[in-house]
């Protein structure tokens, strides 16, 4: 069977820091000696499955349906002495939505490291340019630091635009409250519950990871597990924060267009209340019958339209002085 099309790239990994790739048969002679190799492969290659079926005859047939499954939540599963590991990272391709987060499907043991994914992800990419520079990982422990601090890395540029966006938001309704910015409050705020969704499981993930029992994960990985821990922990709180001030400055902003429309709504009460009794002078003026005051008189019409410019005058001292406006 061609591994073409089904697997992205390989590489052996030389505990130096640098990875040479593999092509061909090396790559299954890697997978069974006790070098380190790693195969990243494409989780929606129909040949997948039988890839590894065929040249990792060992991982358990309810690991493969889990490293294939359409759809995923982060977590941690120990089988022996190798991790079958599930992690999201922001989605920064292009034209796409940093919360419609991608999983890297991943099972990792001390000589052999196999990671999956439906979508490119840009930490995987980060990886296998330190490998080529020779600064990358030296083992399997440091891969899976690596790829967690990569990961959670990407989150916290996206992380950092949301706080701004609610900022600025805050900042321009203070200035002019616009109906439309409940709109993009919403989307903040949608946006805040799909990635708190996805890095909350992740952070559990991070914690089983440091207290595993596997021999080859050193005091020196679990250090750096319980860094990435801190970092998921203040980043679950700042998307609760982003949250919360969403709502808060939505609330903010209904009061504000909401004592706008009272506003206009009370001075079209206060004019319709200051033209009512000239209406009815006038209706009654209007009336062709007769007796009617001024009808022969060619001073009446001023007369009258000065008496209801008074009476405006009066309505609006009055007014002022009941402190309706």
């Amino acid at each position: 069977m061609s591994d073409e099309g089904m697997i992205i790239f390989s590489m052996e990994i030389d505990g130096k820091g640098s990875g040479r790739p593999l092509v061909g048969e090396e790559i299954r002679d890697c997978l069974k000696d006790d070098r380190l190799a790693w195969v990243h492969l494409d989780a929606g290659h129909e040949g997948t499955r039988e890839w590894l079926q065929a040249n990792v005859d060992y991982l358990d047939p309810i690991i493969l349906d889990s490293l294939l499954a359409k759809e995923t939540r982060p977590r941690s599963v120990e089988y022996d002495n190798g991790i079958l590991l599930i992690l999201r990272g922001v989605n920064l391709n292009e034209n796409a939505d940093p919360e419609d987060m991608i999983s890297l499907r991943m099972w990792i043991d001390p000589h052999r490291i196999i990671t999956m994914q439906r979508r490119n992800l840009m930490a995987v990419g980060d990886i296998q340019s330190k490998l080529k520079e020779g600064k990358g990982p030296r083992g399997a422990a440091e891969f899976l630091t690596a790829v967690s601090t990569r990961l959670i890395d990407r989150m916290e540029p996206v992380i950092l635009d949301l706080n701004e966006q609610v900022d600025d938001i805050e900042e321009g309704i203070l200035d002019e409250p616009d109906i439309q910015k409940r709109t993009e409050l919403t989307d903040l705020r949608k946006t805040a519950i799909i990635l708190r969704r996805y890095i909350m499981p992740q952070k559990e993930v991070v914690v089983s990871l440091r207290n595993s029992d596997q021999d080859w994960l050193d005091q020196a990985s679990r250090r750096k597990f319980q860094e990435i821990q801190d970092r998921l922990v203040r980043y679950i709180e700042d998307l609760d924060l982003i949250r919360e001030r969403s709502q808060i400055v939505k609330d903010e902003l209904a009061n504000m267009l909401a004592d706008r429309l009272n506003k206009n709504m009370y001075v079209l009460s206060v004019i319709a209340a200051i033209f009512l009794p000239l209406g009815f002078l006038t209706g009654m003026f209007g009336i062709n019958i007769g007796g009617m005051p001024g009808v022969d008189s060619p001073y009446a019409f001023v007369v009258f339209t000065g008496i209801l410019v008074l009476i405006v005058v009066l309505q609006i001292l009055l007014f002022k002085k009941m402190k309706w406006f």
